[in-house]
């Protein structure tokens, strides 16, 4: 529902996409009526909004404030909406998760599927997002609910639950390191290592190890995309080390095993589920907060029978 100005909305589609001519594609709008909100809007504003280059129009500092108040203005609204809704005993709304890439697996389009069964007037949106971006982006009201590796608490951001996650060797089914119920991590030097490597954040956890240890790690291949090395693992070619969420519908598909890796300094990669203390949670996304309250804590890990 367009309730906003054509302004706010135009300047909104020239913020994403970068150009007036791709923001007029997007939304149907032509380019012409788009430039002259535009240059209205800077002249009431008395600021210019996008600077002008041969490759496009890139947002200026006023420009990156105002996207800021307006996704603010947007996100308020539909809050307003659903709260709406609400009064009148619907449990209806739309929710916006952010999650990083290793929970677009198992957990989350469980819960996805789960409200779709129970509550089908809900709907929902998964924003996948790297790890570093989710926190500032549900501050910034980009979505209402949030799954953050590592979160940092603060004044606005509260963690409603969290689970552990150990790091450990990722072998296949049957290989002699899943005879422990841990591993050191100087058996590296008997299997062929495939190593993770950064921006993964494990890939300076092991870099640490190896240099706390004196252990030469000499991988046979390295990667830094965990989906690659799964494959890597599943085929033969060596061990790796990853946290147990990274291998988890593996785990229980049983086509991957997981052994924790024994060292004291080693911490654990805990998953916290995030909102905004600033905001107050309509009907729809509670009924979601819910579902990942109860759904957290059957990822944690548990060592198989021996």
């Amino acid at each position: 529902m367009p309730v906003f100005s054509r302004f706010s909305r135009y300047f909104l589609a020239v913020a994403q996409h970068g150009s007036i001519r791709r923001a007029a594609e997007a939304t149907g709008i032509s380019a012409s009526s788009i430039d002259r909100q535009i240059l209205q809007g800077e002249a009431r504003l008395g600021a210019a909004l996008f600077e002008r280059l041969p490759s496009g129009l890139r947002l200026t500092a006023a420009g990156e404030m105002l996207l800021v108040q307006v996704r603010r203005w947007e996100r308020e609204f539909e809050d307003c909406r659903t709260r709406m809704e609400d009064l009148k005993g619907l449990k209806r709304g739309h929710v916006t998760l952010l999650i990083p890439e290793a929970m677009a697996r198992g957990l989350v389009p469980r819960i996805v599927a789960s409200i779709r069964e129970h509550h089908p007037g809900v709907t929902l949106g998964v924003r996948v997002m790297t790890n570093h971006e989710i926190s500032p982006a549900l501050l910034e009201g980009q979505g209402d609910l949030a799954l953050v590796f590592d979160p940092v608490v603060s004044h606005r951001l509260a963690v409603r639950a969290s689970v552990a996650f150990p790091v450990g060797f990722v072998t296949t089914p049957g290989h002699p390191l899943t005879r422990g119920q841990t591993a050191r991590f100087s058996q590296c030097s008997l299997y062929p290592v495939i190593a993770p490597r950064p921006p993964l954040a494990l890939g300076q956890k092991i870099a640490w190890l190896a240099e706390e240890t004196g252990l030469a790690l000499n991988p046979v291949c390295d990667s830094d995309d965990i989906e690659a090395i799964r494959a890597l693992v599943r085929h033969g070619v060596g061990v790796s080390l990853l946290s147990y969420i990274d291998v988890l519908p593996e785990i229980e598909a049983g086509t991957l095993a997981f052994v924790p890796l024994e060292h004291s300094r080693i911490r654990p990669l805990t998953l916290g589920f995030c909102v905004d203390q600033a905001r107050s949670l309509p009907v729809a996304a509670r009924l979601v907060a819910q579902a990942l309250e109860q759904g957290l804590p059957g990822l944690a890990y548990s060592a198989p029978a021996v």
